[in-house]
């Protein structure tokens, strides 16, 4: 859909008019702002020879033999030359190195030293930038430097060195990377950058989340062979729960407790350890899976880069990936930094897997953060081989392709990238014990270098059948900005599964009453057996969602007609324009109390709907209170209030609108019909419908047949703006009705999970409802 920025940047949207029906936009996540870094670059004359020599601080520099070092802008350090032949000062240890292995790619420990690898195949020229915490603090530290050499240094297109005597953690590193400078070739390279290595599993830069005035803003590598390994605990147990059973919780690690309201200290809000604090909120829910926005490392200051109109922002959503390994090291409490982060990361999970909720990534391998080519930002891969690691087009220029709406797209299906992927992939499931991945703009992954559709992507194919990734649960986002709309039509091999957009419109629609829906509801909630019902694919491979961090919250949804997003700064250009919402009479904020109960009983009603729904359901953090953006369908800038959890709001309507969620949520995990395995079939429910063909009808009800003990369960939608006078079937054989819902009644009779006998065949159902019933002894 239509979502047009105020840079020279492509938004995300779904381009292709004809997705218009069937999947909401993308929103707009970020520009491509950046600039260069300003560095100078020093290389070091030492050359690898089949002999061990040594570098080290030197003190006074022989003028006939060197150039004196030259300052870094910035704080990244003070570059200093080092030569063969010049010994070190008696307070420091010598450096020695030696050519040096090609694998594993990233840094590792080997033969008493620390062996770095990198992958560039078009590079002419490596070097290694070493920031030792020892030689001065860390923001001033000097910067050694060692050039690479071809012959000694590099295996294939791997360029890598060992080197003794570095400490076993604290130090930072990066690499100065020359090559082609042939823009028409592809290439991008400026050995005047700092460049992130890709496989750094750790990630040093600034220290405190959106603190724009905290310097440097340089990013490392760094590493951690100190630590002891993690203690996962003796009674640790993964939950490995039936993909049959989840029910998905989409939420952001920062904004969950960043709020003042949380009740936590200020070191902790906003952090992995602030989850933890929240817990028992996640288990009184009812939840039993958390889906978690970006938490590899990215670059939430990236619109502050230069002067803009959304310069004002701080990127929360986390959709601007830098580093495929190392956890985001700002979400770790009282700045502790990367080594702190994945520390207390896994004490998260930890913590989450002992309550018995699994833990799936959001994770984004279609972008980086290193934007276009009108505004390029190098960090890392446009700096290392733009050629290998993106997509171009080569008969323009040749620009980077465009397919994820954030400037470039990786070229995830090129053998190298891919393993990249695949290597990442198996680094947060074994190092983290994550439990599951959710794939951003997945149809991007299923793109050939050009960017044309490939029928096999061999990296999807890989990550079915990796057995690292078997126990996990993967699950596409099924579209892109290209217009590759691929909702159940992405290529599975029976393991995948896919956020069903779909199931959202279709439910939106039917429930704020457009007419003629009725027949594509049913087929939404018994499981959409047209879209996934092929091969061995499972109802719970559709991930069922009304609300996602994208768009309208569900407070919004029966709130606006028509987003509210000024405050982002695009004079409200930006985001979706077809929300299929309906604001139920006023637009946003009101005191009419007839309004604000029909908003109530909209939102309880989408809510049922998505809890009796055949697949695996997915809601958004904040909607089991009610959250509201105020109209805002793309809040990916706000740190403040529109995205945080407001925890006293929770508190106000715990007994009312929370419970309600909650006990629903429950009903669900206590009757096994509603989460079967297999797709229904005409024995296991019945439609209480004659008139599939009116338009104008919009009133279903149908009975869940529970064919172990009889009790059935029967459910009616009334999305009509007048009362319905419903036939209630017989009950099974010694068993009568009792009602559980009915969303027109006020809490606590809204929902009584024990259940109301019912008397009499019939029950009069309000407009803009729904009920349900369960047949009892």
């Amino acid at each position: 859909m239509d979502s047009i920025g105020t840079n020279r940047t492509p938004l995300r949207s779904v381009a292709a008019s004809a997705t218009r029906s069937s999947a909401l936009p993308r929103p707009h996540r970020h520009p491509a702002l950046g600039n260069r870094l300003a560095a100078t670059k020093l290389g070091i004359a030492a050359r690898c020879g089949g002999s061990r020599g040594y570098f080290g601080k030197v003190q006074r520099f022989d003028a006939a033999r060197s150039t004196a070092a030259r300052a870094q802008s910035g704080k990244a350090g003070r570059s200093v030359i080092r030569e063969m032949g010049h010994t070190s000062s008696d307070s420091e240890m010598p450096l020695n190195y030696s050519s040096g292995k090609a694998f594993p790619l990233g840094v590792s420990q080997a033969d008493g030293g620390l062996n770095f690898a990198i992958f560039s195949q078009n590079a002419s020229s490596v070097t290694l930038c070493l920031k030792l915490p020892e030689r001065g603090t860390q923001d001033d530290a000097e910067i050694v430097e060692f050039a690479l050499d071809r012959q000694k240094n590099k295996t294939g297109d791997i360029w890598h060195v060992s080197v003794e005597g570095l400490p076993a953690s604290g130090v930072l590193y990066g690499y100065r990377i020359n090559g082609p400078q042939g823009w028409q070739q592809g290439h991008r390279f400026d050995d005047s950058v700092i460049l992130l290595d890709p496989y750094a599993k750790l990630v040093s830069g600034r220290k405190y989340f959106g603190v724009d005035k905290e310097e440097p803003s340089q990013l490392f590598g760094t590493y951690d062979f100190d630590s002891s390994p993690f203690d996962w605990g003796d009674d640790y147990r993964l939950p490995n729960l039936p993909e049959s059973d989840l029910v998905i919780y989409e939420m952001n690690v920062r904004a969950f407790t960043a709020d003042e309201s949380s009740g936590l200290g200020p070191a902790v809000r906003g952090s992995y350890l602030g989850l933890i604090d929240k817990i028992p909120h996640l288990l009184e829910l009812g939840v039993n899976a958390v889906e978690l926005l970006p938490v590899f490392e990215f670059d939430e200051l990236e619109f502050k880069r230069f002067p803009n109109p959304r310069d004002h922002m701080v990127n929360t959503w986390g959709y601007s990936t830098i580093n495929f390994f190392a956890p985001m090291s700002r979400y770790a409490s009282a700045g502790g930094g990367p080594v702190a982060a994945s520390k207390e990361l896994k004490q998260m999970v930890k913590a989450l897997h002992n309550a018995g909720i699994e833990v799936i990534l959001d994770v984004v391998y279609n972008h980086t953060n290193e934007a276009d080519d009108a505004n390029p930002y190098m960090t890392s891969f446009r700096g290392i081989d733009n050629k290998v690691y993106y997509m171009l087009d080569l008969n323009n220029n040749p620009q980077l392709l465009n397919f994820s709406g954030c400037g470039n797209t990786l070229n995830c299906n090129h053998p190298v990238v891919k393993e990249l992927v695949l290597d990442s992939l198996r680094h947060w499931v074994k190092e983290y014990h994550i439990d599951g991945f959710r794939f951003d703009l997945a149809s991007v992954l299923c793109r050939g270098p050009d960017g044309s559709p490939l029928d096999a992507p061999p990296l999807i194919k890989e990550i079915a059948k990796d057995s690292v990734l078997s126990r996990c649960k993967i699950i596409a986002e099924p579209w892109d900005c290209g217009g590759l709309y691929l909702v159940g039509r992405f290529p599975n091999w029976d393991r995948w599964a896919e956020w069903n957009g779909q199931y959202r419109d279709d439910i939106r629609r039917f429930i704020k009453g457009d007419p003629g829906l009725k027949g594509v509801f049913a087929t939404r909630v018994s499981g959409s057996a047209d879209l996934y019902q092929v091969n061995n694919r499972k109802p719970y491979h559709s991930v069922n969602f009304i609300i996602a961090h994208d768009g309208f919250t569900l407070c919004d949804l029966v709130s606006y007609n028509s987003k509210h997003n000024d405050a982002n700064g695009e004079c409200g250009r930006d985001g979706c324009n077809d929300n299929y919402s309906w604001n139920c009479g006023v637009e946003g904020e009101t005191n009419d109390l007839i309004v604000r109960r029909l908003r109530s009983r909209q939102m309880k009603n989408f809510h049922v709907a998505l809890m009796i729904s055949q697949g695996t359901p997915m809601m958004l953090m904040g909607d089991e209170y009610g959250h509201t953006r105020y109209g805002n369908n793309n809040s990916y800038g706000h740190d403040t209030h529109i995205n945080n959890f407001q925890w006293g709001q929770l508190e106000e309507r715990k007994d009312g609108h929370f419970r309600f969620f909650s006990e629903m949520i429950k009903f669900r995990h206590n009757h096994p019909m509603l989460r079967r395995d297999r797709f229904l079939s005409k024995n296991d429910v019945t439609w209480h419908e004659d008139c599939w063909e009116n338009q104008e009808s919009k009133f279903l009800a149908f009975t869940i047949h529970d064919h172990n003990s009889g009790g059935d369960i029967y459910l009616a939608f009334n999305a009509h703006e007048y009362f319905v006078d419903a036939v209630i079937p017989p009950p099974p054989q010694h068993k009568s009705w009792s009602r559980v819902v009915d969303t027109n009644l006020e809490s606590p009779n809204d929902i009584v999970p024990e259940g109301v006998p019912l008397t009499g065949s019939g029950y009069r159902i309000a407009p803009y409802s729904c009920i349900l019933l369960k047949a009892k002894p």
